[in-house]
């Protein structure tokens, strides 16, 4: 092979790759682009007119859309709090040599490749009115802290956080696993023959060096907080009220109702949302990891 084929070859074997993701990730993205600022609508749908900004500054001032954006934001927040603190917990306990610890750590990965669909039939009939949970705590003699977890302002919300938390937190844990596994043994060999206690060693050794892992798990639980759609949509449809809407539910409507031009402004504001704050978040987390 000559040196001007080798030099292309890499090319080629790039360009189906590039003409997939090209295909089915920049031409929607400049679809939605283009058609966010028009009127595009099932009225107008062979014939929409370029409107500027009206559909975002609508949207700015619609009071579901900015309760939505809120929402979406609490959900990132708190559940990559929850995944990202119980993931490293589990694998802090995972990571040592225990009896059927292999056991315990396919049960703990287990839920994120269970089907989307299962899981919200399975949540909705523990978390209904008349659902398990309810019929737990009247056996056991709580009944008064029975409640209709998804069909109620305040509890709807937490609901779906935990779900998303049991869901997930699994799978970053393999992730903080990797990293704990790639920290030198004789760091702490060093450090217990210096008298260190269980706790410096976690502060001084474990955390510092468990950033890179702690980059990967935050950016990816952020990115998707901020996108969730699929279990929202599943187990509360964005209710009660507007109690779970969230930006990508919120956009999905609204296609449905068949405002194209509205849902696409939409999407716009979800995209930059998620590329701004992931982003920013991998660049801060970056910078304070630890070279081995």
């Amino acid at each position: 092979m000559t040196k001007k084929k080798k030099s292309i070859y890499p090319l080629w074997v790039l360009t189906p790759a590039i003409l997939i993701y090209t295909l089915f990730s920049v031409v929607p993205i400049v679809i939605s682009l283009v058609c966010s600022f028009t009127d595009w609508n099932m009225g107008r749908l062979y014939t929409p007119v370029f409107n500027g900004l009206s559909n975002y500054v609508e949207l700015l001032h619609d009071p579901v859309f900015l309760r939505s954006i809120g929402n979406t934001f609490l959900f990132a927040l708190i559940t990559t709090i929850l995944k990202t603190g119980i993931g490293f917990l589990l694998a802090l306990a995972m990571v040592k040599k225990i009896p059927g610890r292999g056991i315990m750590r396919t049960i703990y990965y287990a839920p994120c490749v269970i089907s989307i669909t299962v899981v919200g039939v399975l949540f909705k009939a523990i978390l209904a009115n008349k659902g398990l949970l309810n019929n737990v705590l009247q056996i056991i003699g709580l009944g008064g802290l029975a409640n209709d977890w998804l069909g109620s302002y305040g509890t709807a919300m937490g609901s779906v956080i935990l779900v998303e938390t049991w869901m997930w937190a699994g799978f970053n844990m393999f992730i903080f696993i990797s990293g704990l596994q790639a920290i030198p043994e004789d760091y702490y060999e060093s450090a217990t023959l210096e008298g260190a206690s269980a706790f410096e060693k976690l502060k001084n050794i474990t955390l510092p060096l468990i950033v890179p892992s702690m980059t990967v798990v935050v950016t990816l639980s952020i990115a998707g907080g901020l996108k969730v759609f699929d279990i929202i949509y599943v187990i509360t449809n964005g209710g009660p009220g507007f109690d779970t809407q969230v930006l990508a539910t919120y956009t999905y409507q609204s296609f449905s109702l068949g405002f194209l031009g509205e849902s696409s402004a939409g999407s716009i504001i979800l995209a930059i949302i998620v590329v701004i704050i992931s982003f920013t978040m991998n660049h801060y987390l970056t910078k304070r990891e630890v070279e081995m």
